[in-house]
């Protein structure tokens, strides 16, 4: 820039003038700053002495008017049209009294044309308040227009861009917020289409798009020789790139006709790259508008991401805690700080008999222990609980674990009760043997010959129980431990049933047997020695728990292909909530008066074992009028498969 100083003085940075007395006073470097700064201005600034000749004309006037520094330097500029000479002067004369002018008006310029153009003038004094002359920044009201019209559409993509992001954010799946992504992509850069790539490692995988071909989807590229690759390398996290349309991105972009720009930015989840955005230009064009808003939506985007794979890990997370919640095979309740349940899980309502909806809103149907604490109770209905209970520090709440322990209860009460009943069996024999060899022995001499042979009857006879007892005790051990031993063939259950039941109407004068076995009573396939153990032991249940007499009554008879075999009596009978329990070990059907009919309880589980071993079944049903009845059923001989 050319400027035409008066002798009398020297332009400073403030555009003032001092006298040359203080000139030496300031740096020569400061007119230098004060010329680049003027010169480098977008806007032309023409500087007029008090009688408006041209003292400043810096390149940017140049450009806008035509003329050169050099052509107008002390001269006035020929820029005012004639008629609006008055309007200038009087914005001149305005100026000059104190305050600032901002007119929009017209100029011409070297060809004759006429600009449309805002002058903002304002004066120019010294240091001392003395008016020097008048300064004027022009620029064209379609520049005005221009800014205003990138504001207002800034401002309007901005408003817009938030109402997108709002409609991200409320998006909870990962592939729905990826589509909606991909979709406000074209939205607010007005690409022509758009897509999100996922960074899988050394790999790339588009997993949402618009306006680009389904069959894209899931698409893959090398990341290091993609555009990913190399924005990454430049450390950027936005990228514009121009060019040749068979070198952009082939892979995934290929079938987008006319493409010529994509604009790239870099979405981060927790700090570390995950995707990329693809604004892709074919018929319209991107510049540092666009790349801004894809800047903006790729942060937002990252953001949404993490909190829609934040929500997913939370519903896995949930839906895990549901599933291992729902399928505890132990009951669990969830209580809040008041103590009222708020959770109930199937497997407690299967143990208290009492379903959700009866508990939730109130206090759990038990006692429960301090926290941290156990608790062992019986329900009403006579079940056994364990329940254990833990606090939620956070919430105030506790969770409640309980499980059935009935069978374990009731397994180590008949445990204590075997032992005491085994001591008691095994006594009483060997008391009664000891005693009888005794006297044998301190009075042989003494006794006749009919009373040894008595006491040697009792001892022989006390002997075979005390073999008998010791039999079941080792054979129930060993089908505990799956360890019996039995030859499987086809064996006559007719003369097995006939044998067995032969001379039981001498053992009782208060009990009536029937015996209705038919001639052709097909072979079984099973163990003679283990079929005879299991009737005796069902024979000799039906006299035991039929003290009283009435009628014991033995029937078999083919039924397909297998042959069932029924001993009914008229007894005590056995409850229902022990029907299936007679069958464990150490249980008895009338628990209520064990010493009533004495055994340890291996009867029928040694029944039931053996009738397993030889692929039959036996069950304990009520009989009509009273009593019980045994059922027994043998699969026939060469008839394969098992029985039911």
């Amino acid at each position: 820039m050319r400027t035409k100083v008066p002798r009398s003085g020297r332009l400073t940075r403030h555009y003032g003038y001092v006298g040359d007395d203080r000139a030496d006073s300031y740096a020569a470097g400061d007119d230098d700053i004060a010329r680049a700064v003027v010169a480098a201005a977008p806007n032309a600034i023409v500087t007029l002495d008090r009688d408006q000749g041209v003292m400043a004309w810096n390149p940017a006037a140049e450009r806008l008017f035509g003329w050169t520094a050099g052509e107008l330097l002390g001269r006035r500029a020929p820029v005012v049209p004639a008629e609006l000479t008055a309007e200038h002067n009087a914005v001149l004369e305005r100026v000059r009294t104190g305050g600032q002018v901002s007119l929009r008006t017209k100029r011409f310029r070297r060809d004759g044309s006429l600009l449309d153009v805002r002058v903002d003038t304002s004066a120019l004094r010294s240091e001392a308040g003395v008016l020097l002359g008048y300064v004027s920044v022009y620029h064209l009201v379609q520049d005005d227009a221009s800014a205003q019209d990138r504001v207002v559409r800034r401002a309007r993509l901005v408003r817009r861009l938030t109402d997108v992001v709002a409609d991200i954010n409320a998006e909870r799946e990962l592939p729905a917020v990826l589509d909606r992504i991909a979709a406000s992509l074209t939205e607010l850069t007005g690409a022509d289409a758009g897509g999100f790539v996922l960074i899988e490692d050394d790999r790339l995988r588009l997993v949402a798009s618009h306006r680009l071909p389904d069959s894209l989807r899931d698409s893959t590229g090398d990341m290091r020789t993609s555009l990913v690759g190399k924005l990454l390398r430049t450390g950027r996290t936005v990228m514009l790139e121009t060019g040749d349309p068979a070198r952009l991105d082939e892979l995934i972009w290929s079938q987008l006709p006319g493409l010529h720009t994509i604009a790239l930015g870099l979405a981060a989840v927790g700090g570390r790259p995950y995707g990329a955005l693809y604004a892709l230009f074919a018929k319209h064009k991107a510049g540092h508008v666009e790349l801004e808003l894809l800047e903006l939506l790729a942060g937002h985007a990252g953001i949404a991401v993490g909190n829609a794979m934040a929500y997913q890990e939370a519903v896995r997370q949930r839906a895990h805690e549901r599933a291992v919640f729902d399928a505890s095979a132990d009951g669990i309740a969830v209580l809040d700080d008041r103590g009222r349940v708020v959770r109930w899980n199937p497997a407690a309502t299967e143990l208290t008999g009492r379903d959700a909806d009866e508990v939730i809103g109130g206090p759990p149907p038990f006692e429960l222990p301090e926290p941290g604490g156990t608790l062992t109770l019986q329900l009403p209905s006579g079940a056994w609980l364990d329940v254990l209970r833990a606090e939620i520090v956070e919430t105030g709440g506790s969770v409640i674990d309980f499980r059935d322990v009935t069978r374990a209860k009731e397994l180590e009460e008949a445990k204590d009760l075997f032992l005491a009943t085994t001591s008691h069996e095994l006594r009483t024999p060997i008391t009664v043997v000891r005693g009888f060899a005794g006297t044998l022995d301190a009075r042989w001499d003494s006794m006749n010959d009919a009373e040894r042979r008595s006491a040697v009857r009792i001892i022989a006879e006390r002997s075979r129980s005390l073999g008998q007892l010791m039999d079941n005790l080792l054979l129930g051990s060993r089908a505990g431990a799956g360890e019996l031993m039995l030859r499987i063939e086809g064996i006559d259950l007719r003369e097995v049933l006939r044998t067995a039941t032969l001379g039981l109407p001498d053992l009782s004068d208060v009990h009536r047997v029937e015996v209705k076995i038919p001639e052709d009573l097909p072979l079984v396939s099973g163990d003679a020695v283990a079929t005879d153990i299991v009737l005796g032991q069902l024979l000799e249940n039906a006299f035991k728990y039929s003290p009283d007499g009435g009628l014991i009554r033995v029937e078999a008879w083919a039924d397909g292909d297998r042959v069932v075999v029924v001993v009914d009596d008229e007894g005590v009978g056995i409850a229902p909530a022990v029907r299936e329990r007679i069958f464990d070990r150490f249980v008895q059907a009338d628990t209520g008066d064990r010493r009533r009919f004495g055994g340890v309880g291996l009867g029928l589980y040694i029944v039931r074992s053996l009738a397993h071993a030889q692929g039959g079944e036996v069950s304990a049903h009520p009989r009509p009028g009273g009593g019980t009845r045994m059922r027994l059923v043998f699969r026939m001989a060469d008839t394969p498969g098992a029985l039911t």
